[in-house]
């Protein structure tokens, strides 16, 4: 079993329009809601790769109980801890005409010491049972800084690998704990080491991250694909096509494969090329948390990955280069980690 955590659940409202009439009026016929986040939607993945997946965060009220509802009616553990508060929902509008998508993400609510106490024991209920551990998106409002950082440790301790997947303080209060793998976007390669170009600042952040204990860095970089940082080596691995559809989710279908390879001990080529098409996957999927395996099955037989050396360290008073690191994703096979902003789907859900 591989447990999920999701600090901000949320039910994800999606709208598929043929085309949106931004600033006007829009009828929306195609409306689908269910459990979202992106520990929800890693176990949704891992489900479908055939890997039982416990589900953990704090949900309530009546948005909690449509998460919970629907978690059953996925077939996926539900671990979610109760707590008073409202949890939130997210809306993402897909717009077919322009190959695209717009995403609304809600603050979630304010929680409060107990039920993070509340969390953490439920956590540690679970480890005796964990294969591996994905610690995923957003905080809440008012959350510890310090939460996944404090969950890294717990998983170290009980020998469990563990996968962090978030950004801002969260981040660096994680990294600084020592995670087995951190998967990082390019805008947040960025803010946790100051460096523009993409290969010195997977070096800075690889540095940093064996300094604490951990071990590798798989960075999304858009259409130049993901590049790993390892004990074992450094890999570039991309699709050398565009995938057209939903981009929502599809670095969760990443996280999912990368978490799954990990735990079952692949070398990383073989595991950079599953994370690739199964993120391509779910871009061909209507829903984040669902995959098409007709795709993933295309993208599998294409992924390009090659070993690589690292770059040699600049001068300290070189400064920071521009080389586009603004291009955000897993893979060209279109999967963005920043937000669904670029087209043919090179772009998808960030820290949400």
């Amino acid at each position: 079993m591989i447990v999920t955590v999701t600090a901000n659940p949320a039910l994800d409202v999606t709208y598929h329009l043929d085309r949106v009439a931004w600033h006007g009026s829009n009828r929306v016929e195609d409306v689908a809601a269910r459990a979202g986040g992106k520990g929800v939607n890693v176990a949704r993945v891992l489900a479908a790769l055939g890997i039982p997946a416990a589900v953990l965060g704090p949900v309530g009220g009546r948005t909690g109980e449509q998460i919970r509802e629907d978690l059953a009616a996925a077939g996926l553990r539900d671990a979610t801890v109760p707590v008073a508060a409202e949890s939130r929902r997210t809306t993402t509008v897909v717009d077919a005409s322009a190959d695209d998508a717009t995403v609304f993400n809600e603050a979630g609510p304010h929680l409060g010491d107990a039920d993070w106490a509340r969390l953490r024991d439920a956590y540690d209920a679970l480890l005796g049972d964990a294969r591996g551990v994905a610690l995923c998106g957003s905080l809440p409002p008012g959350a510890p800084t310090d939460l996944y950082a404090g969950l890294v440790r717990r998983a170290r301790d009980a020998g469990v690998p563990v996968l962090l997947d978030t950004s801002g303080p969260a981040f660096r209060a994680g990294l600084a704990a020592g995670p087995d793998l951190v998967k990082p976007n390019a805008d947040e390669l960025r803010d946790a080491t100051g460096e523009s170009d993409p290969g010195q600042a997977v070096a800075a952040l690889s540095a940093m991250l064996r300094a604490a204990g951990g071990d590798a860095v798989v960075a999304s970089l858009g259409p130049r694909g993901l590049r790993a940082a390892t004990g074992a080596g450094w890999w570039r691995a991309r699709l050398p096509y565009a995938i057209h559809g939903n981009p929502t989710g599809a670095g969760d279908a990443g996280v999912a494969a990368l978490l799954a390879g990990l735990t079952a001990g692949r070398p990383w080529p073989d595991l950079l090329a599953e994370a690739v098409a199964w993120s391509a996957s779910a871009v061909a999927a209507p829903l984040a948390g669902s995959v098409d395996r007709t795709t993933y099955a295309t993208a599998r037989a294409h992924v390009l990955v090659s070993a690589t050396e690292p770059p040699e360290r600049r001068p300290p008073d070189s400064g920071p280069r521009e080389s586009g690191l603004s291009e955000s994703g897993p893979s060209e096979s279109g999967p963005s980690e920043s937000g669904p902003s670029e087209r043919n789907c090179h772009a998808a859900h960030g820290d949400r």
